[in-house]
């Protein structure tokens, strides 16, 4: 059954890495609570011994006085006493979970990624609020990894190391490479992996110990289906979460978290990202994302969101039972009707590139002459030979579904004819293109939604319902020391 398991969630890791680079370049609970106690309480600091007493007391001198013998140049006491803890090389723990610590480091190189989402673009007085989310994230990933060892549930590096040779494969460089960038971004593999580590071990608990006791009538099923075929041809939305706790005591503080995230999301940062980071929600390994869901679905005040908010768009905090949530929608659809925007196309695409200061009437009239070219060259067969002939570049696709593509671009090639092309798009600047529909495959009919479809959807609700439960039992009986 589909629960959000790891494969799927470890793909959607490369989401904060891959914006990352991207800017970079550019410029629920079980029936009883288990213990999580999974290591011993870290030793207390050996103390330093104390200093032998000199022979005989030095002569006393004032500030300003010459150097000592012992290193020319410096004042150095004999017996200095310090006022304060300047021991550099000690990493001291920002906290400990049930025994395991989290220190200073684990924060920084997990905040680093999510500054690279925002392209460095975090004003300071966000960094502190942020630092202290990634903290309790981090306690929380902490407790999941504890939760399934208590479970007897393993992750063996070698799995985890499977993983993260397959981010480092998305772009087109092996482990070490990888580990190169993200140390040169100020993270490290080793935090990449840690959260590679919480998510594959939460994931498999999940399946282990929740799943099993998820229980669905087929009589529910079916009501679900029976209701899905009345609503035949109304919206559907394709809905990713944020979700934020709160406790009447904290509300106004999770709203403004929320709000200031609303503000980072608007600003151009990664939604996937930030729900990963951020989101207490157990889709967060999904980037949040809901899936398809109907308006009538989601309680009142998230169901009234969805219906007005415009495709792309983030919404306000939104107050539910128990919390906030951020909500944005993806994509529509009309239930059990087939969307002519699933069709696939083939496509070429030709394109001229302005060489830099072209002047603005040479580049209209090579522009001009596109245009003219791709009218009269009789269709995709001879549009190879038409762009040599006006030093046009050509690349062909075969698999392009309609919706994958830009907006804009999406209702001009669905109201083409096989042969004929869009208007020319792009810049006088840079370059200039059009494409051309050499074929199209509209989807199948829809005439009914598969029982297996249905269930797995209802089971991972539950799911997930449950795990939200079974952290916030984890957190309760966890013992967490913040240095």
């Amino acid at each position: 059954m589909k629960l959000g398991t790891f494969k799927r969630a470890a793909l959607l890791l490369a989401g904060t890495v891959t914006a990352a680079a991207a800017l970079a370049q550019s410029g629920t609970r079980p029936a009883t609570k288990p213990a999580v106690r999974t290591s011993a309480p870290a030793a207390a600091p050996a103390r330093r011994p104390a200093p032998a007493a000199p022979t005989a007391a030095p002569a006393a001198q004032p500030a300003g006085a010459g150097p000592t013998a012992a290193v020319p140049g410096l004042y150095l006491p004999t017996d200095p006493s310090f006022l304060g803890d300047t021991d550099v090389n000690v990493r001291k723990a920002t906290a400990i979970v049930n025994g395991t610590v989290i220190t200073g480091t684990d924060v920084d190189q997990r905040l680093a990624l999510i500054v690279l989402a925002n392209g460095g673009q975090v004003q300071p007085d966000e960094m502190q609020r942020l630092r202290e989310q990634v903290l309790r994230n981090l306690v929380d990933e902490t407790l999941q990894i504890q939760a399934a060892e208590q479970h007897d549930i393993k992750i063996t590096p070698a799995e985890i190391n499977q993983f993260f040779a397959r981010y480092a494969q998305s772009f087109q460089q092996n482990p070490q490479q990888f580990d190169a960038f993200l140390r040169s971004k100020g993270s490290s593999a080793d935090s990449v992996k840690r959260q590679i580590h919480g998510e594959m071990a939460w994931s498999r608990l999940l399946r282990n110990r929740i799943e099993p006791f998820v229980n669905i009538s087929e009589d529910e099923v079916k009501s679900v289906i029976a209701r899905l075929n009345a609503s035949k041809g109304a919206q559907e939305y394709k809905v990713s979460e944020i979700f934020l706790s709160a406790t009447p005591e904290t509300a106004p503080q999770a709203r403004a978290n929320a709000e200031r995230i609303v503000q980072q999301l608007r600003g151009g940062g990664s939604f996937l990202a930030y729900a990963r980071q951020f989101s207490e929600a157990s889709t967060a390994a999904r980037g949040g994302e809901l899936g398809w869901v109907r308006a009538e679905q989601l309680p009142d005040p998230l169901s009234s969101a969805v219906r007005t908010l415009p495709v792309g768009a983030v919404s306000d905090p939104i107050a539910i039972p128990g919390g906030y949530s951020v909500l944005s929608v993806g994509d529509t659809r009309q239930i059990l009707t087939a969307d002519p925007r699933d069709a696939l196309l083939s496509l070429k695409q030709m394109t001229i590139a302005f060489a830099p200061n072209t002047p603005r009437p040479e580049a209209q009239q090579r522009v001009q002459q596109l245009v003219a070219t791709t009218q009269s060259m009789g269709g995709c067969g001879g549009a190879e030979a038409a762009a040599a002939a006006i030093k046009a570049e050509v690349v062909t696709n075969d698999q392009v579904k309609v919706r994958d593509l830009p907006p804009a671009l999406q209702p001009a090639l669905l109201g083409l004819q096989i042969g004929q092309a869009t208007s020319p798009f792009g810049s006088v600047q840079d370059r200039v293109s059009v494409l051309v529909l050499c074929g199209r495959d509209d989807p199948p009919p829809v005439n009914e939604v598969s029982y297996e479809t249905i269930y797995n959807q209802m089971a991972e609700d539950r799911v997930n319902l449950r795990a939200r439960r079974y952290l916030r039992d984890l957190r309760r009986d966890a013992v967490v020391d913040y240095r």
